[in-house]
């Protein structure tokens, strides 16, 4: 992605924490920080913002209402429409190494990884992003047993990576994590809908059907078009003691072979 889809930072004081520079393994979940680079990274929530014309290619956050929201929504009209005719869906066809497998939707950050501007000591990765000409840090930390939940479920589904982070940032991160080749396909944020606010991963545009497709996210407003495809996943920051990723495994492992996800979902959540 060109640099110059970075153009304009939002300039916000940020709080520091009483520590920094090591991940403490008690360390209780924040919130995610507030700070010039935030629409860096993934989408903004959508508690209670109202519906506005989608950012331009030219900047980081949503523009304010400007009347041309009837507008906006002809253009998603059509956008669907067009989606909808064979050869213009967001993934490529199915390889013959996925063939049968359920088509699964995992997002990045606070659910693979979180990352950060302030130095971190114990940072997995450190990855150089450009922003206005400058180059800044950004600090990755892994989230504990992340390879192993990669390397499983790549095994049993066809993966797809899906984030509403910019692909300067999330690509290069994706290279260091997933160095076995898990995921088939890296979706960012220009391949979301702006909804409400927010930065939507519409399942529909995927080229695959929707009971062969499944979503795990941290955000449910990620998914909001399609809340009953997801496997929610519990926001990660800096527990080095979390095993989230391995308690959803069993779950992974039982809907691989489901023939519609919606029928064992719903078993799954049945008490």
């Amino acid at each position: 992605m060109e640099s110059s889809i970075i153009t304009q930072v939002q300039k916000e004081d940020t709080q520091l924490p009483s520590k920094t520079g090591q991940v403490s393994k008690s360390s209780p979940k924040k919130p995610r920080s507030r700070n010039i680079f935030k629409a860096l990274f993934c989408c903004l929530r959508a508690q209670d913002v109202p519906q506005s014309p989608p950012p331009s290619q030219d900047t980081l956050l949503p523009p304010e209402d400007n009347g041309t929201i009837a507008k906006y929504d002809l253009l998603q009209t059509l956008r669907y429409q067009y989606h909808q005719i064979p050869g213009t869906c967001l993934l490529p066809e199915v390889t013959p190494q996925d063939q049968g497998k359920i088509c699964v939707v995992i997002d990045l950050d606070e659910t693979l990884v979180h990352s950060s501007f302030k130095p971190i000591s114990n940072a997995d990765f450190i990855v150089p992003v450009e922003i206005e000409g400058t180059t800044h840090q950004v600090y990755v930390l892994k989230r504990p047993h992340v390879d192993e939940f990669l390397q499983r479920m790549g095994e049993m589904f066809e993966c797809v990576l899906f984030t509403a982070s910019l692909a300067k940032y999330a690509d290069p991160v994706t290279d260091l994590l997933d160095q076995c080749g898990v995921f088939r396909a890296r979706l960012f944020r220009e391949s979301c809908v702006f909804h409400q606010g927010c930065y939507v991963k519409d399942l529909s545009r995927l080229g695959r059907d929707l009971n062969r497709i499944l979503i795990l996210d941290n955000s449910p407003a990620s998914y909001i078009f399609h809340p009953e495809n997801a496997v929610p996943v519990v926001s990660w920051f800096d527990d080095l003691e979390d095993t989230e990723l391995l308690n959803l495994l069993p779950a992974f492992e039982e809907l691989s072979d489901a023939d519609d996800v919606y029928a064992k979902l719903k078993q799954l959540r049945e008490p």
